[in-house]
């Protein structure tokens, strides 16, 4: 296998730790895109010049933004300042991780993952985007969505997590393979509650939080309950090893 030099947007985060650690366990030579490294995907500041000599892109920013238009500000604007950066710096390939499901649950959040696919299809540079399932970690994360005293409101849906690391796998794995499209969605192995995750989250860490499953009204509550945002149905899935309760109890795929 070749050495690639892989720029990762999202480099922080839940995804983009594991992205740059497993590049870099593959022999490729990471450039972060940061802040700390002058860069503003918002507005592309730098870009070009981070992105001089790199092959691939992969795209893991995310942003806390619920209302349609802020999504759409943030998920458009970070894809627009890349696609133009590439352009100039002559990057081959942009990889983008989006969300299952985000065609049948319409919510704010994934107005803006739908206009980053599009963003990317209509740009004519080459591309990839992989759908994946929740991660392991959203269980915890769905502990702080709306807290009452020691209560947790945990949205209804049913689920199919997937462990970031693998997620991570996917992404090094496209940007080596080349652009490929939208290739087929990764799940978890199993689907699952998400409140009842939540709970196993608060048992075994100690964090004391008392679940209540609370129904997210609308289509997208809807679409979240019936197990649209799982794989479930869809033959070309490609399901993950590491089970919600090997991760949570730390074994393979944990860290």
């Amino acid at each position: 296998m070749t050495s690639m030099r892989i720029a990762v947007a999202g480099a922080t985060g839940t995804v983009g730790q594991h992205v740059t650690a497993v590049a870099r366990e593959r022999g490729h030579e990471v450039v972060p895109l940061t802040r700390s490294a002058g860069i503003d995907l918002t507005t592309g500041a730098g870009l070009a010049e981070r992105l001089e000599g790199v092959e691939a892109v992969i795209d893991v920013t995310n942003a806390p933004a619920q209302k349609r238009a802020d999504s759409e500000a943030f998920f458009g604007g970070v894809t627009r300042a890349l696609l133009a950066a590439e352009r100039t710096a002559g990057v081959g390939h942009h990889v983008a991780l989006s969300i299952i499901g985000i065609d049948a649950v319409p919510s704010g959040y994934y107005a803006g993952k739908r206009l980053q696919e599009r963003l990317l299809a209509e740009s004519g540079q080459p591309w990839s985007v992989l759908r994946a399932a929740q991660f392991h970690e959203f269980a915890e994360q769905a502990l702080h969505f709306l807290r009452l005293g020691p209560f947790s409101l945990v949205p209804q849906m049913r689920s199919q997590p997937i462990a970031a690391r693998e997620v991570g796998e996917a992404l090094v794995a496209l940007a080596e393979r080349g652009p490929s499209g939208r290739v087929p969605d990764l799940a978890g192995p199993d689907v699952l509650a998400m409140h009842e995750l939540s709970r196993q989250v608060s048992r075994v860490r100690g964090l004391g939080r008392r679940v209540v499953p609370v129904p997210v009204p609308g289509a997208a509550g809807r679409g979240m309950r019936n197990g649209a945002l799982t794989a479930a149905g869809d033959p070309s899935a490609v399901l993950g090893r590491t089970t919600f309760a090997e991760w949570l109890l730390g074994g393979h795929g944990a860290h």
